[in-house]
């Protein structure tokens, strides 16, 4: 794929860059997530001074209306620099809300940097299918209009950072209908909500969130009740196109570390890069690494189409071929590397780990390819 950046595409990539290259190194990185916090309120207010949180929000509320491609670059970015703050799980939950088209108050403060949000999706006997809802929402009697949350979500992605949640919950319908989904915005601190956070395998942070009772008004709605399987599907491919373009970015920083060490670490007298067989090892890992990309970029660009099925058909293609790529690129990395390739102290251990949860996020692999094969024309076209 040909494919040029815009000017101020590039800007936003470069300043990125830069920020990561002089105040978040993999030392400081490593530093951030032994805190007990997880995350750095510093790195944060430099995100949102560079604009990063402005950028998907849409200009009406403070933002620049940037589209899947504008975020393509940052994700990329922020991949290569293994940044562990909520960003995505905030603009995730700011895509939701932009599909919802009734919470602009939320989005001017996403906008501005003070406010973080989290996705809670999955559940227990959920999987990787997001229809399948056991959290149920019914209606409050003698209240207008009130509704009561009840139920559990498990391992969402910076759930204790966050302070607002969109929850999606069963309003009706049979466990795993696509009618029937409503989707809500929780406020963290409303009673009933029970946050247990706790540290992911990759560094990031996630938590599990129990709903016993939770009240809450007609305005904590995002979208129609029992209508959110749309948005929800919309979201969770614009979620999982940022993670390719995130996975991108950590397989580049992968690929040039692996890179390097061939060429400086020595056996018998020479650099073991001389050696034949790692040579074609390292073409393997560039062959995956292209392919990886071109799908990326396609599904970035693909985001923006309003055709559904061509969008679900195209995410799905490309998360399972970053997913493979990812975990090709891993494994050489980490055998390459030898010993040294999975001790905390070489960030190629890290990016391993990140790469490995990209995959079980939103979708694994399987669950992606079994959803392109799905798709309407794939089996009469084969």
């Amino acid at each position: 794929m040909n494919f040029n950046f815009k000017e101020e595409q590039l800007q936003f990539a470069d300043a990125l860059k830069r920020w990561i290259g002089r105040d978040y190194g993999f030392e400081q990185r490593r530093a951030i997530v032994a805190s007990p916090q997880g995350t750095s309120a510093q790195a944060w207010a430099t995100l949102v001074e560079l604009g990063m949180t402005a950028l998907p929000v849409p200009e009406e509320q403070g933002g620049f209306s940037g589209s899947a491609v504008d975020m393509f670059v940052v994700m990329r970015e922020l991949g290569r620099g293994l940044v562990v703050e909520p960003y995505f799980a905030t603009v995730l939950g700011a895509q939701f809300l932009k599909l919802g088209g009734a919470h602009a108050p939320l989005l001017e403060q996403v906008a501005a940097g003070d406010l973080k949000l989290a996705c809670a999706l999955g559940e227990r006997q959920s999987r990787h299918d997001l229809r399948d809802i056991a959290t149920h929402a019914t209606r409050v009697e003698g209240a207008d209009s009130r509704w009561r949350l009840s139920g559990e979500k498990k391992a969402v992605l910076h759930g204790a950072e966050a302070d607002v949640l969109v929850v999606s919950a069963r309003s009706t319908g049979g466990q795993r209908d696509e009618a029937g989904i409503t989707l809500f915005a929780v406020p963290c601190d409303t009673p009933g909500v029970q946050v247990t956070g706790y540290r992911t395998l990759d560094g990031l942070r996630a938590a599990d969130v129990r709903f016993d009772g939770v009240e809450l008004p007609a305005g904590a709605l995002v979208g129609q009740p029992g209508a959110g399987w749309d948005i929800l599907d919309a979201a969770s491919d614009y979620g999982a196109g940022l993670l390719c373009a995130e996975a991108l970015g950590a397989m580049e920083a992968l690929f040039d570390a692996t890179l390097d060490y061939l060429k400086t670490r020595q056996q018998f007298g020479v650099p073991i890069g001389k050696f034949q067989a790692l040579q074609h090892r390292m073409a393997d890992m560039y062959m995956h690494l292209e392919q990886a990309r071109s799908m990326a970029l396609l599904a970035a660009v693909t985001l923006a189409s309003p055709d559904a099925g061509e969008r679900r058909r195209v995410v799905s293609a490309a998360k399972y071929r970053v997913g493979q790529a990812a975990r090709f690129i891993g494994q050489q990395a980490v055998q390459l590397h030898g010993g040294m390739g999975v001790t905390d102290e070489l960030a190629a251990a890290h990016y391993f780990k990140r790469l490995t949860m990209i995959d079980l996020t939103l979708g694994d692999r399987d669950h992606h390819l079994a959803r392109f094969v799905a798709q309407p024309g794939f089996r009469e076209a084969a």
